[in-house]
């Protein structure tokens, strides 16, 4: 006679490993866009063929930003190793006579750390000009700005105009959470010490940075602190090329600190990473596996914030474009990142004159 907790102990044991099996072969496929599936949030508003009518008209030299605002851009993950980010789009708006800053944050922080440094940005920029923010966040750093308006909006609310995110997970990204979460791929293939290893010991950051990105960790932050309905709000995103040539392309992008032989000082060297290539071959994992377009990182569901204006341009573009795309000129028929982050801050401005405009006729 075999006792019955034996039978008991062996049921469960199987019962979790179907359940480990079954959470490994769906993966992300229940998350991918979330947001849009929850019916208490607000829906999205299309302004694609208002911002490419805008990016026309700045690639006629035709601007409209005022000097009456501070344009603050908050780069994203890993953009302490890519030492030109933003630097080009930065000179490109001094040049109209705009002030316009780069978030000088520590990228591979969390999004909490990183939302209180951007709340002190924002304060520093407008007690020093007296004149409000305007935000553009890429990647990540859409996400860190968002944060520090869901959790200090009370203090940043006379401060700020408005936020543009950037080909931001701001639902969360299936690319972390299958590398992270428990029972997906990333256990099997030991992905999670590898990220571990690569973000804390050297790129000297915190993998909670990348943890923050999952599905489980964004729908978390979400319920407990919601983004303020009266931001105006413009969600850009995109979807990478997956062509041969373009999953053969290297760029030479980032800088790591890296130990040398010998005394033990550490060094900066250039590393030539294939940028283009990774993010089409993960834009094609992400096709295949789950059916869904994405810029390589982030799928287009999940970069769209609930009650923003989204922004889906039909152009190539992966997730690294902002990066690696400051090296290089791009090709006089296509409009470059400056030109696209003007023309999404240009729009941002009418989202929030709009905004404003339909809160004075319900006043009235």
């Amino acid at each position: 006679m075999v006792p019955s907790h034996v039978f008991q102990n062996g049921a469960s044991l199987f019962q979790g490993l179907v359940e480990r099996a079954r959470k490994t072969v769906r993966g992300s496929a229940d998350d991918i866009g979330w947001l849009q599936r929850d019916q208490s949030l607000p829906t999205t508003e299309d302004g694609t063929a208002r911002f490419l009518e805008i990016l026309d008209s700045v690639r006629k030299n035709e601007h409209k930003l005022s000097d009456s605002l501070v344009y603050l851009l908050v780069p994203g993950l890993f953009s302490n190793h890519g030492p030109l980010y933003f630097v080009k789009t930065k000179a490109y708006f001094s040049k109209m006579g705009l002030a316009c800053h780069i978030a000088k944050i520590h990228s591979e922080s969390s999004v909490s750390k990183n939302a209180r440094e951007i709340k002190e940005y924002i304060e520093e920029i407008y007690w020093g000009s007296r004149k409000r923010v305007l935000l553009l966040g890429h990647s990540k750093g859409g996400v860190d700005a968002a944060a520090a308006l869901s959790l200090y909006w009370p203090q940043l609310k006379d401060k700020v105009a408005g936020l543009a995110l950037a080909q931001s997970p701001y639902g969360g990204s299936p690319v972390a959470s299958d590398i992270l979460r428990e029972g997906q791929l990333g256990d099997y293939v030991r992905l999670r010490k590898i990220m571990e290893i690569l973000v804390s010991k050297v790129l000297k950051g915190d993998l909670q940075a990348l943890e923050d990105l999952t599905y489980e960790r964004r729908k978390e932050f979400l319920r407990r602190h919601p983004l303020p309905q009266d931001v105006p709000i413009v969600s850009f995103h995109t979807e990478a090329s997956i062509t041969p040539s373009v999953l053969t392309a290297l760029s030479h992008v980032a800088h790591l600190e890296l130990p040398i032989a010998g005394d033990g000082n550490s060094t900066r060297i250039p590393v030539v990473m294939p940028l283009s290539a990774a993010m089409a071959a993960c834009s094609q994992l992400l096709v295949a596996r789950y059916g869904e377009k994405s810029d390589g990182l982030v799928t287009r569901k999940d970069a769209e914030v609930p009650g923003s204006v989204a922004v889906r341009p039909e152009r190539k573009l992966d997730h690294a474009w902002m990066v690696y795309s400051s090296l290089k000129e791009e090709s006089g028929d296509q409009a470059d990142t400056s030109q696209v982050c003007e023309a999404l801050l240009t729009l941002l401005v009418e989202v929030a004159q709009k905004r404003r405009h339909e809160m004075a006729m319900k006043d009235e």
